[in-house]
C-alpha cells in the first residue's frame, strides 16, 4: 500500500510537466496575460509633478515691537506633490485627483514615452477629489475610452495603473471588490466609490482603474490602511462621474455645476421596510423637502420612498447624489417611488441649487401650561424631550393656522434622536397628537416603531423611528 501511494503522488506531480512541454502556439493558448491590455491602456496613464508655493506669516508679524524693528516678511516654502493622471482626449485633457494638483502653481506631466508637457487646472472639486487638467500644446496623444461604470460587477477583473512612490509606471491586478462604497473613513460619507483589491500605493492617486477591454473604469483616489501601504482596500471614483466632469470642462465651464435634490432622506432598513410594506428592503424615504425641490415639482412628497433614478437603484443619500451628478443639471430622467405600497414613476428635471435660504428663526418659547412636562420612562427616542401643547397665543405668534393642533418640543437635551427645539409633533403612526396626553399614548401604543409627522420651520416632515 505504501508503494502504491508513492506511485500515485509521483504520477500526479508529473502531469503539469508533461502539459508544459511546448511553447504555446498562439495567444489563445495562453491561459492569462494582461500584456495586451497594458499595451493599449498604459500610454494614456501619466506621471504628474505639482509644485505649490505656500506663504505663511511670521508669528511676530502682528507684534508692533518686532514689526518696527525688523521687516517681517511672509515666509515661503515649496510643497511638491507626486501623483498620476489619465489622458481622456487626444488634445490633452487629463483627469487626476484634486489632492494631487489642487492649488498648484506649476504642473508638469510626463508620458510613458518621456514626453513632457506643462498643464493647467480647468476644473477641480475637493468634495469628489477630481481635477481636470489641460496640457499645453498637446495633440494626437493616446487617450483612454470611458467604460460604463454602472455595468461593473463585483468580481470583475481590473488593473490599477499608476506611479507608486515615483518609481515609474506600475501595473497591479485585482478584482472589483465592492460597489457603491460610501461613508466610513474613506470620505466622511460624501463620496461614492468602486472598491478594488488591486494594490494601490502613494503615487497611484489619480491613476487609472482599467477593465478587461482597456477602458477607464475609475480614477484611483484613496486606500484604507493602518500602515501607509496597500492593504488590498482601495477606492476609485466611477468613470460615469468622471465623464460628466470632463464634459463640463470641455464645454468651457469654470465652475462645476451640480444637481440639487432639496431633500432630507433616510435609508429604508429592514424594520422600516416592514412598517411600510416594502419587500425586500430598498430605497430611501423622504423625511423633508425644500419648497423649491425638483422632486416636489415632479409630484413627490414627504413619505414617498425613492427606489430608482434613471432605472438604476438608489439605496442611500450618497447613491442618489451620485446618480444625479452623473446625469448633470438640465437632464430629464425617471424617478421610481413607492407610495402606500404601490410603485409609481415620475418624470424629473434636474436643477442646480437655488440661492442659500435664510437661516431658520430661533425656536419659540412656549406659554406656561400645566400639562407641559418632560417625557420620561418610555425608553424610546422621545425620552427626555420637554414638550408643551400648542396654545392660541403660540399659534398667533408663529403664524400657524387656527385649526392646527400639536405638541411643541421646548427642549431637546443633547438633541436626542432626530428632534430639535421648536419641532411640533402633529401625529404618530397617523394618529393625531393635539396635546401631551395623546402624544404619550401614541408613544406607548407604537411599541417600538413610529411614523412621526411633525412641523419644522413651517414645513411638514415625516420621520420613521425604531427602538431596539
Amino acid at each position: 500500500m505504501r508503494r502504491l501511494w508513492i506511485f500515485v503522488v509521483a504520477a500526479f506531480l508529473a502531469l503539469p510537466v508533461q502539459a508544459q512541454d511546448r511553447v504555446p502556439g498562439s495567444l489563445a493558448e495562453v491561459q492569462l496575460s494582461f500584456a495586451p491590455i497594458v499595451r493599449e491602456a498604459g500610454p494614456a496613464v501619466v506621471n504628474i509633478y505639482a509644485r505649490r508655493v505656500v506663504r505663511s506669516q511670521s508669528p511676530f508679524a502682528d507684534d508692533p515691537f518686532f514689526s518696527q524693528l525688523f521687516q517681517v516678511e511672509p515666509r515661503e516654502r515649496v510643497q511638491n506633490s507626486l501623483g498620476s493622471g489619465v489622458i481622456v482626449s487626444s488634445d490633452g485633457i487629463v483627469v487626476s485627483n484634486n489632492h494631487v494638483v489642487g492649488n498648484a502653481d506649476e504642473i508638469r506631466v510626463v508620458l510613458s514615452d518621456r514626453r513632457e508637457y506643462s498643464g493647467r487646472v480647468l476644473l477641480s472639486d475637493p468634495e469628489t477629489d477630481l481635477a481636470i487638467i489641460q496640457l499645453n500644446d498637446a495633440r494626437d496623444l493616446p487617450a483612454l475610452e470611458f467604460a460604463n461604470s454602472d455595468r461593473a460587477e463585483v468580481g470583475d477583473l481590473v488593473l490599477a495603473i499608476g506611479n507608486p512612490f515615483g518609481i515609474g509606471q506600475t501595473v497591479s491586478s485585482g478584482i472589483v471588490s465592492g460597489l457603491a462604497r460610501s461613508g466610513g473613513e474613506m470620505d466622511r460619507g460624501r463620496g461614492y466609490f468602486i472598491q478594488t483589491d488591486a494594490p494601490i500605493n502613494p503615487g497611484n492617486s489619480g491613476g487609472a482603474l482599467v477593465d478587461m477591454q482597456g477602458r477607464l473604469l475609475g480614477i484611483n483616489t484613496s486606500i484604507l490602511t493602518r500602515s501607509g501601504g496597500s492593504n488590498g482596500i482601495g477606492f476609485a471614483i466611477p468613470a460615469n462621474l468622471v465623464a460628466q466632469y470632463v464634459a463640463q470642462a470641455q464645454a468651457g465651464a469654470t465652475e462645476l455645476e451640480q444637481p440639487w435634490a432639496g431633500l432630507v432622506v433616510q435609508t429604508v432598513d429592514a424594520g422600516l421596510a416592514e412598517a411600510l410594506g416594502i419587500d425586500p428592503p430598498q430605497g430611501i424615504i423622504i423625511n423633508d423637502m425644500h419648497p423649491d425641490s425638483p422632486f416636489g415639482d415632479a409630484g413627490l412628497r414627504v413619505g414617498d420612498v425613492i427606489i430608482a433614478l434613471g432605472g438604476l437603484p438608489v439605496d442611500t443619500a450618497q447613491e442618489l447624489n451620485f446618480r444625479m451628478k452623473t446625469l448633470g443639471v438640465g437632464a430629464i430622467t425617471d424617478v421610481t417611488i413607492v407610495r402606500r405600497g404601490r410603485e409609481r414613476v415620475r418624470a424629473l428635471e434636474l436643477v442646480a441649487a437655488p440661492a442659500q435660504p435664510a437661516p431658520p428663526a430661533p425656536p419659540p418659547a412656549a406659554d406656561p401650561d400645566p400639562s407641559a412636562g418632560t417625557i420620561t420612562g418610555t425608553d424610546t427616542p422621545f425620552d427626555r424631550l420637554e414638550v408643551a401643547p400648542i396654545t392660541d397665543r403660540l399659534r398667533a405668534r408663529l403664524g400657524l393656522p387656527r385649526d392646527l393642533s400639536g405638541v411643541l418640543v421646548t427642549d431637546a437635551p443633547g438633541r436626542r434622536g432626530q428632534f430639535r427645539e421648536g419641532d411640533i409633533f402633529l401625529s404618530l403612526n397617523e394618529t393625531a397628537t393635539p396635546d401631551v396626553p395623546s402624544l404619550m399614548r401614541a408613544i406607548r401604543d407604537g411599541g417600538n416603531s413610529w411614523r412621526v409627522e411633525y412641523l419644522r420651520n413651517g414645513r411638514r416632515s415625516v420621520l420613521f423611528l425604531r427602538s431596539f
